[in-house]
């Protein structure tokens, strides 16, 4: 990086813009789920994370991530060419575990 006091043009990249600055490069839009599964009679406390991330080519992933509380566990990421798809895939997969019995957290760790 050019540490020098003079910068050589408006598009230098010695300059590193703020996120979100670039008029050309909309912010990604994310939809994320977080559920938890915790049952101490059978020993039993999982998590499971669904996320929508955008891909570089215009489409959309749904990020899966599941496993025990307190452990990394395990990823799965399904890249769908139109956002649509992401978005029933995500229902699909939100209404399946609520029934198995997730529930969702709220940022201050209460059932919702």
């Amino acid at each position: 990086m050019n540490l020098s006091s003079v910068i050589d043009s408006s598009k230098s990249l010695d300059v590193m813009p703020a996120r979100g600055d670039d008029p050309d490069m909309p912010a990604p839009e994310t939809t994320t789920l977080h559920l938890r599964r915790i049952d101490p009679a059978r020993n039993m406390a999982r998590f499971y994370l669904l996320s929508i991330q955008p891909t570089l080519f215009g489409g959309a992933s749904l990020v899966r991530n599941w496993g025990r509380i307190g452990t990394s566990g395990k990823a799965m990421i399904e890249t769908f060419d139109e956002d649509v798809g992401a978005d029933q895939a995500f229902s699909r997969v939100e209404r399946r575990k609520r029934q198995r019995g997730y529930v969702g957290l709220a940022a201050n760790s209460q059932r919702i």
